[in-house]
């Protein structure tokens, strides 16, 4: 099982927190943002003198609420009867995965790559090929000619983030119809992580792959409440289909896991009230870190981050011998004025040998003032860090 490339290093973040060492966050997708009043409204004023199981694929009157009240207004129209509700935005993936592909069968993935794409494939024994995006293009999606080369007989997916996780890539609607056009010739699912739907930076609106025409039996789409709402903990997302034969065997998983967390379902029925002012307010509040993270980031000598389109995250090159070494030593052996950042090595969101040993994630999810300590301390120990290249 591989370890979690976000993840592996929060022992020695605990060991510094141990010393009194201040450790910024800046390696997980956790927003310091708080979740919609209306979410916790829904939670201390609910009536439950029972906690029993949901329905399987998970409460009706939150399958309606999802198609009727956020999805239709996101211009994506769905029946209830396409949705399941699932237990976070990880089991959609894993459930979709297995839908998609049988043993030995092939996923087609832009790198770099969300971790636990690869974990799944690896659970599964689903082979993981990857097409290479550049971080000197700002990971642009390639030419189609990238992803014909790398097409076999077992070839069943292409799984795609959008925006994406890690470099915050926003791929255009032209982007999507040309992946649309190369499935259906090849009669390939497309599964589509829309999880930071509402994280767009751009003028163009947010293009999803339920909305290409001629693919409605191929798409798979993927979403959750998570990010959008922050609501992390809660554990819910969903797995969206106008394939009756892929919610039929979606349904089939979620019967064997019963149902996903009934307060986390009723917590997502009262986000489906959460106004307009306060998606407005947060891409307001991460377009203002991710301008001053970016700018930070590349005024450091030696250091280049393209400017993300959407999510929260970006990836960074950086002067160092080796990223992984660098993060760890952050943690172990370095701290300025009593704080230290923790971000994570990039090498893992890649499969191609050598690319992105010197690169990190970050995510700003933190406020600016919180932001520019962080940045503070990174700069410092980038200065100091034995194995640095310049």
């Amino acid at each position: 099982m591989p370890a979690s490339a976000i993840r592996k290093l929060v022992p020695f973040a605990d060991e510094a927190k141990s010393k009194g060492i201040k450790v910024f966050h800046l390696n997980v997708g956790a927003p310091d943002i708080k979740s919609p009043q209306c979410v916790l409204d829904a939670v201390r004023n609910n009536k439950l003198d029972h906690v029993s199981y949901s329905n399987s694929a998970g409460m009706m009157e939150l399958r309606k609420a999802f198609a009727e009240k956020y999805y239709r207004k996101a211009g994506i129209n769905i029946d209830p009867s396409e949705l399941i509700v699932t237990t976070g935005g990880s089991e959609g993936i894993d459930i979709a995965l297995q839908i998609a592909c049988d043993e030995g069968d092939e996923l087609l993935v832009m790198e770099p790559f969300y971790t636990n794409y690869y974990t799944f494939c690896y659970l599964n024994k689903i082979n993981l090929k990857v097409v290479h995006t550049d971080i000197s293009t700002g990971f642009r999606v390639p030419s189609i000619d990238e992803f014909e080369k790398l097409v076999t007989p077992r070839t069943k997916a292409v799984l795609v983030s959008n925006p994406g996780n890690p470099t915050g890539t926003l791929y255009s609607k032209e982007d999507m119809l040309a992946l649309g056009d190369f499935c259906k010739k090849h009669d390939l699912f497309l599964i589509s992580d829309e999880v930071y739907r509402e994280f767009c930076y751009s003028d163009e609106p947010h293009f999803s792959a339920m909305n290409i025409p001629g693919l409605e039996q191929n798409v798979i789409l993927l979403d959750s409440v998570s990010k959008r709402y922050n609501l992390c903990g809660v554990r819910i997302g969903c797995i969206i289909s106008h394939n009756k034969d892929v919610i039929a065997s979606a349904l089939k998983f979620g019967q064997s896991r019963l149902c996903a967390p009934v307060y986390g379902q009723i917590a997502t029925l009262g986000a489906m009230d959460t106004p307009d002012s306060y998606f407005e307010a947060t891409k307001k509040e991460y377009i203002a870190r991710r301008d001053y993270a970016l700018g930070r980031l590349n005024a450091m000598e030696g250091v280049y981050s393209p400017v993300p389109g959407g999510a929260f995250y970006t990836i960074a090159q950086i002067p160092v011998d080796n990223a992984e070494n660098f993060c760890k030593w952050m943690l172990t052996d370095f701290n300025y004025n009593g704080m230290t950042t923790m971000v994570t090595p990039a090498q893992s969101f890649y499969r191609t040998p050598g690319c992105g040993i010197n690169h990190i994630r970050l995510a700003y999810v933190l406020e600016v003032p919180e932001l520019e300590k962080a940045m503070d301390a990174l700069e410092a120990g980038l200065k100091a860090y034995p194995g640095r290249m310049i």
